[in-house]
């Protein structure tokens, strides 16, 4: 009976000791992915101003155009690199919170 007892303490240990680790991982990960989403927001709204600023200058309606399609070319780019970035990001974060799991499911599924 003690026997039972024991190992049932080291398990739900075990458990919570991989649990820490994977919400440890997701902790770290969910703050750089924070820090990765506020710097693209500051040069976003840099370029924005920037973008503004040229069409404001422009001299003619051409340029302002040209102007205008430039920074929305780059904009969309931006943004598609951006949460390109962002899911690998997520990607990896899930993964590595996973890893403490690997060996107990790996047991499970045989």
């Amino acid at each position: 009976m003690m026997n039972n007892f024991d190992e049932i303490q080291k398990m739900s240990k075990d458990n919570m000791d991989m649990a820490m680790e994977s919400f440890g991982t997701m902790s770290k990960g969910m703050q750089a992915i924070a820090a990765e989403v506020a710097d693209y927001q500051k040069k976003s709204f840099d370029e924005g101003t920037a973008a503004v600023e040229k069409l404001v200058s422009s001299k003619s309606l051409d340029k302002a155009f040209e102007a205008q399609a430039d920074y929305a070319k780059s904009a969309y780019e931006g943004f598609v690199g951006e949460m390109t970035k962002l899911g690998e990001m997520f990607t990896d974060m899930s993964k590595d919170a996973y890893k403490p799991y690997e060996g107990v499911m790996s047991k499970l599924a045989k």
